[in-house]
């Protein structure tokens, strides 16, 4: 397979989703862009280009990952998006919109489930919509819902500590759908997990956000988990981050569910390709694949 470089500035012929758009005669509007986008961080002692020259596009429907050695701004990237933080430079659209803060559009999931240990799990996973004024007797109900859809029903008056770590997550999976974003924002939210409880929840996410059409990208520092879950797969270089190339998942292994997709024809050839990239970016002593 051969990948797709990303200069800084995108066209038909760099960025991946324009190529799809062609191939299959669509014509999407983003749900993310990025375009030419700076971030520095500046402190008394210095100032430290983070970030640069960042063009990405991310399609309704679409389930991006990004990979890269530590430092490269995987996570920093998600802020920006998420509207955590500004970029010095260039714009960040969310639907065609520019990103000035915290959106209910956007949901976030993290590394940890971060539930509250006196509230139960039902009050955990409404806290998104009781902030944002939006918990009623219908809303309620429809978590209940997604809780029982998650094999989480028996658990709605039990506590987090009552709860084995994969169950939190899922948990904190219903609390973000809940408030019903368009887009998630998954940073490394299996890496606590054990491998065997890692791997179901690679596959309930996915079906979640393709039974409900929701975008998503997820960070991650498992390669073979960004190829099984994803559409591409994004290689950030660092010092300063930025995008190196773009990577389209094959049909076969897209479509496949995450657990099956690493049997795919196509599956370790494509993961030795990234492999080989992570290898030449300066600093891949750093890289934790």
């Amino acid at each position: 397979m051969e990948p797709i470089n990303d200069p800084n500035e995108p066209n038909e012929h760099n960025d991946a989703s324009k190529l799809n758009e062609i191939a299959d005669g669509t014509d999407k509007q983003p749900v993310v862009e990025l375009k030419d986008v700076d971030l520095v961080y500046v402190t008394d002692r210095e100032a430290l280009l983070a970030l640069t020259g960042m063009n990405l596009y991310v399609y309704s429907g679409e389930l991006v990952s990004l990979v890269g050695p530590s430092g490269c701004g995987k996570t920093t990237l998600l802020s920006l998006i998420a509207g955590l933080i500004n970029p010095s430079r260039g714009k960040v659209l969310v639907h065609g919109h520019k990103v000035n803060g915290p959106s209910p559009e956007v949901g976030y999931m993290l590394q940890q489930d971060y539930l509250f240990p006196w509230r139960t799990i039902l009050s955990n996973a409404t806290l998104g919509l009781e902030l944002t004024n939006r918990l009623n007797k219908e809303s309620c109900e429809m978590v209940i819902d997604l809780l029982e859809g998650m094999g989480l029903g028996n658990t709605t008056e039990l506590y987090p500590h009552q709860l084995s770590g994969g169950m939190r997550q899922r948990v904190a999976l219903v609390r973000t759908l809940a408030t019903n974003p368009d887009l998630l924002l998954l940073d490394e939210p299996f890496s606590a997990l054990d491998y065997q409880t890692k791997l179901q929840l690679e596959d309930l996410v996915v079906d979640t956000l393709r039974q409900r059409g929701k975008t998503g990208i997820l960070v991650t520092h498992d390669l073979s988990e960004a190829i099984a879950v994803s559409d591409r797969v994004i290689v950030l270089a660092a010092k300063p981050g930025r995008i190196r190339t773009t990577y389209e998942v094959p049909a076969n292994i897209r479509y496949a569910q995450p657990f099956y997709a690493r049997e795919e024809a196509g599956f370790n050839e494509l993961f030795h390709e990234i492999w080989r990239d992570l290898e030449t970016l300066d600093g891949k002593e750093e890289t934790s694949f």
